[in-house]
């Protein structure tokens, strides 16, 4: 374990600990403040496609945001998680078209699109425990998404990165490892951060 995957390790576990502390209530608040600052961000709302996710348990609340984008004609692409932690994807159809899979989570019923269907993304928003004055993302640490991020770098694409988090989730620095990339935004119950033009994904 290098000294950066060790202070993830850490980062993760305070993170996840303080997220198990929120009340119901500022959960609901907070999704709330999710759906109207995200369906107002250009990224999203100009978007003709946006790769996203449902989320659960006590994460950033997607779901009203999910609605208000489907509801305005945006393709919203949500992820299937794969045997191997890749995603495959498939289109979001409504609410009553969610399933339980596999480790509590919500995924689309619909016909899977393929790994490389996220190709397709004007926008990404991607799930994460905090991020950094540089953009820089820590993530659960299961690698799915930077799987999803090299396959846009092989297919050429440069779409908004764009992560939900709460307020005191943006943090001074994240531990910063070869295969990790910056986002470009941001959206917190109270405000969009953006960050400095954020450097292309290498594979």
């Amino acid at each position: 374990m290098t000294p950066e995957t060790s202070e993830k390790t850490l980062l993760r576990s305070r993170l996840l600990g303080a997220r198990a502390a929120l009340l119901p209530e500022f959960l609901v608040e907070s999704a709330e403040s999710f759906a109207r600052q995200g369906a107002e961000l250009p990224e999203l709302a100009g978007a003709s496609t946006v790769a996203a996710y449902v989320s659960v348990g006590r994460e950033p609340g997607t779901r009203a945001l999910l609605d208000a984008l489907h509801a305005r004609g945006v393709r919203v692409l949500l992820p299937v998680l794969l045997p191997d932690n890749d995603l495959d994807w498939a289109a979001y159809e409504g609410p009553d078209r969610l399933a339980r899979a596999g480790r509590g989570l919500l995924e689309p019923v619909g016909p899977r699109l393929g790994p490389e269907a996220v190709c397709a993304a004007d926008a990404v928003l991607l799930p994460g425990l905090a991020v950094d004055a540089r953009g820089m993302r820590l993530g659960r640490g299961g690698g799915s998404y930077d799987r999803v991020l090299a396959r846009l770098v092989r297919d050429g694409r440069d779409p908004a990165l764009v992560v939900l988090l709460y307020a005191d989730e943006v943090v001074g620095r994240v531990p910063e490892e070869p295969h990790d990339h910056p986002v470009h935004a941001v959206v917190t119950p109270e405000a969009v951060i953006r960050f400095r033009a954020a450097a292309a994904p290498t594979a």
